[in-house]
């Protein structure tokens, strides 16, 4: 028999973006490593989109309307065995398209970046030898990553690996990577150690790179550094906060936290709204003769924000909380909703690099609190660059080939 082309399988699901832009980054990187047969798989949506469609709309009323009941529902089965009868219930969907495409291409690999737990029993009924791999997109662990019949686990903190080792997980088996996110993300620190040959993106930035780095001297070189991004104009001399407004949809008190801030007179914003163009079109409006703030719809360049900033306020997601640590910026979490995202926000909180505020008032207040006290932002700079992984997607990848990518033939019986 003819060895078999390494051929991955990712299995993602579309409740947010985030577990998508995960599974992104892994693709590409693995793309870049040679291995040029990756498919991206939404389960559910492909085997039952009706369901697929109606669990998602839940999910996201109660994730809006209703965030007290999602969190609830998060928590209570956060310690969720995979052999109890709820679990096997939500590991059972999408059994039989898994189980063609797997006959079918026989994959070398199957990456989870969604807890979608089919593969474990598909793999005893069909007798298929291949490694199931969970990569967690969350600074918070759920029960449902956790079944004793993955091969390897990616995980984002040391404090996720020992929690997972102590319900039986075996550590060997347990990798602390980071999350995978999108290539650009990183400070000019880590520009300074790339290889030879890579040349850091500007001499600003290089420059920037002295042991002043994390004064506003230093910030203010970044941005001048920086390659302009469209609808940008910032003032050198100020302090920069960015606000992803467009994670919120509708950010209750957004306007008095821009009010606020801007009152301080050394402040500018730089607001993203992302696809929410009402949104966009009514922040533009009220603020269209002030200068210190600029108002942004979808941008495809948020790593270059983050590098001009000194500070973001967003949502606790996973893959913008590694891409805000990445680029070494303490995070401002606004009202986080109950569930993985005020877990990770709690988390993050603990380690140093991020603050939670529950109004208007008291987030300005700690934006000005910390960018008003240069120890307490380099502190808080240090924390975030401690926790970072801004390669994590090529790390995995580079795991991944040398563990099991061999130029093998699956062996499927049935």
């Amino acid at each position: 028999m003819q060895p078999q082309e390494p051929n991955v399988l990712i299995l993602y699901a579309s409740y947010g973006d985030g577990h998508y832009q995960a599974t992104k980054a892994l693709e590409k990187s693995l793309h870049e490593r040679g291995i040029r047969q990756v498919k991206l798989l939404d389960l559910m949506a492909e085997a039952h989109p009706k369901l697929n469609d109606l669990t998602r709309f839940v999910y996201m009323q109660s994730y809006r309307t209703i965030p007290g009941l999602y969190g609830l529902v998060y928590n209570m089965t956060k310690e969720m065995k995979s052999d109890k009868p709820f679990a096997h219930i939500l590991h059972a969907f999408g059994t039989r398209r898994l189980e063609e495409y797997l006959k079918t291409e026989r994959p070398s690999v199957v990456i989870h970046t969604f807890p979608q737990m089919v593969m474990p029993k598909l793999r005893r009924k069909i007798g298929l030898d291949i490694p199931i791999v969970n990569v967690v997109t969350d600074f918070d662990l759920h029960g449902r990553w956790l079944h004793p019949a993955v091969d390897r686990f990616y995980v984002a903190t040391e404090e996720m690996r020992r929690e997972a080792a102590a319900v039986g997980i075996d550590p060997n088996r347990i990798t602390v990577s980071g999350i995978p996110i999108k290539d650009g993300f990183g400070s000019a620190e880590d520009d300074k150690a790339r290889p030879a040959g890579r040349d850091p993106h500007t001499t600003a930035e290089a420059a920037a790179s002295s042991s002043d780095l994390h004064g506003f001297a230093a910030a203010r070189t970044l941005r001048t550094g920086e390659p302009p991004v469209p609808g940008v104009t910032l003032d050198p001399a100020r302090k920069t906060v960015l606000l992803m407004a467009g994670a919120y949809g509708v950010m209750l008190g957004l306007r008095r936290v821009c009010d606020l801030l801007l009152a301080q007179g050394d402040i500018q914003m730089v607001v993203v709204c992302g696809r929410n163009e009402e949104m966009r079109a009514a922040l533009a409006q009220q603020y269209a003769g002030d200068t210190r703030i600029q108002v942004l719809g979808f941008t495809d360049r948020v790593a270059s924000l983050m590098r001009m900033s000194d500070c973001i306020v967003t949502k606790p997601g996973g893959i913008t909380l590694a891409e805000s640590l990445a680029c070494r910026l303490p995070i401002f979490l606004f009202r986080p909703v109950p569930g993985q995202e005020r877990n990770n926000a709690v988390y993050l909180e603990d380690q140093g690099a991020a603050f939670i505020s529950r109004s208007a008032d008291e987030l300005a207040g700690q934006i000005a609190d910390l960018l008003g006290d240069p120890a307490k932002l380099r502190a808080a700079r240090e924390r975030a660059a401690a926790l970072s992984h801004p390669n994590a997607a090529g790390e995995i990848a580079d795991d991944l080939i040398t563990r099991y990518m061999s130029f093998r033939s699956a062996d499927i019986s049935g």
